[in-house]
C-alpha cells in the first residue's frame, strides 16, 4: 500500500512528475498519466472514494474553469485550425480547444498527485522523515509540528471568546463592517493565548532536553527500503511511457512548440 511508502520518497515521486508533466502541451500525455494515477489511487492507496471525491470534485471544477478561460483567451500562436464554435465575441478554434483540454488534463493530474500524497501521508511521519532523510533542522521540524497541533484549538478558543463577549453584553454583528470590528477584537486574545501556549511548549521541550541538535536518536526511525525506490521508479517510468506513447502516436507537443 502507498501509505507505507517513505514520505520523503513519496513527496519526490509526486513533485518530479508534476514538474515534468508541465512541459507537455498535448492531450494524450496527461491523459495517459491521469489514467495511471487513477488506477494507482483506487487500487493501491486504499482511499475511500467518497472522501477522495469530496476533495477532487471542487478542485476539478476550478480546473475546468481555468481551462475554459484559457481556451477563450489563447495566445494567437495556438489559435490554429478551423473555427469550431463562437461564444459571444470569442472564436474557439481547434488549436485553442486542444490547449484548453490539455490544461484541464494537466490540472487534473496535479490534483490527483496532490491528493495521492495528502490522503496517504501522516503529517508527523512526513516531518520526521524530512528530519531523518533530508536532515532538516529539528528546530524547524518541531516548530511546524507544534503549530500544526495548535491549529484545531484556535477554533475552540474563538468560540469561547465569542461567548465571553456575548455574556458581557456585546451584540451579534449584523453587517460586514461590524463583523470585521469584532474579529479585530478577537485577534488580541487569540494572539495572547498563542504566545502563552508557545512559551509553555518551549519550556516543556527544554525541560525534556531538547536542544535542536541534528545528531540525535529517534524513537520512530524511518528508513528507505527497496519498495520506496520501486515506487519512485514506477512513477517516473509511467510518465516516461506516457511521453513515449504520445510521441509514437504523433501527438506529443512540448511547451513553446
Amino acid at each position: 500500500m502507498i501509505q507505507t511508502i517513505n514520505p520523503t520518497i513519496k513527496a519526490v515521486a509526486v513533485l518530479i512528475p508534476g514538474i515534468l508533466l508541465s512541459f507537455a502541451f498535448d492531450i494524450v500525455t496527461p491523459l495517459l498519466f491521469l489514467v495511471y494515477l487513477l488506477v494507482l489511487t483506487f487500487f493501491f492507496a486504499a482511499i475511500p472514494w467518497k472522501k477522495w471525491l469530496l476533495f477532487f470534485l471542487p478542485l476539478s471544477i476550478f480546473a475546468m474553469g481555468v481551462a475554459w478561460m484559457t481556451m477563450l483567451y489563447t495566445d494567437e500562436s495556438y489559435q490554429t485550425g478551423p473555427v469550431l464554435f463562437q461564444f459571444l465575441w470569442f472564436e474557439v478554434t481547434l488549436g485553442s480547444l486542444q490547449v484548453g483540454v490539455s490544461l484541464a488534463l494537466r490540472s487534473l493530474c496535479f490534483i490527483t498527485l496532490s491528493l495521492l500524497f495528502a490522503l496517504t501521508t501522516d503529517p508527523t511521519k512526513f516531518m520526521l522523515s524530512l528530519m531523518q532523510q533530508v536532515k532538516l533542522s529539528p528546530k524547524i521540524t518541531y516548530g511546524i509540528l507544534a503549530g500544526y497541533r495548535f491549529l484545531p484549538t484556535f477554533q475552540t478558543e474563538l468560540v469561547l471568546i465569542k461567548q465571553a463577549h456575548q455574556i458581557r453584553g456585546v451584540q451579534r454583528a449584523k453587517g460586514f463592517k461590524q463583523k470585521w470590528q469584532h474579529y479585530k477584537q478577537y485577534a488580541i486574545p487569540l494572539l495572547a493565548n498563542s504566545i502563552r501556549k508557545a512559551e509553555r511548549v518551549a519550556v516543556a521541550m527544554e525541560s525534556k532536553g531538547f536542544t535542536g541538535d541534528r545528531h540525535r536518536t529517534f524513537y520512530h526511525a524511518l528508513t528507505i527500503s527497496l519498495k520506496d525506490w520501486l515506487f519512485l521508479a514506477g512513477m517516473l517510468a509511467a510518465l516516461a511511457l506516457a511521453y513515449y506513447l504520445s510521441y509514437q502516436l504523433g501527438y506529443l507537443r512540448l511547451i513553446g512548440q
